[in-house]
């Protein structure tokens, strides 16, 4: 009787769709820890551009006005 239910049907076995869940599931506990790594990267390296930027800003105003602002 399953035979007759199996050649007509398409379609995955839940066998199947437990095992694509579960290596997805490593797959997004591999890569979340790595994307926390890069924001925190791009977080100091936006931190270091703005100080950069600050120190040339800075270094304009004294060739300006031959002092420091304060």
């Amino acid at each position: 009787m399953l035979s007759k239910f199996r050649k007509n049907e398409k379609g995955f076995t839940l066998i199947e769709l437990l095992i694509v869940v579960a290596i997805i599931g490593i797959l997004a506990a591999i890569a979340i820890p790595q994307f926390a790594a890069y924001r925190q990267k791009a977080f100091n390296s936006a931190a270091i551009s703005d100080i950069r930027s600050t120190k040339t800003n800075l270094e304009a105003y004294y060739t300006d006005n031959n002092n420091y602002p304060y």
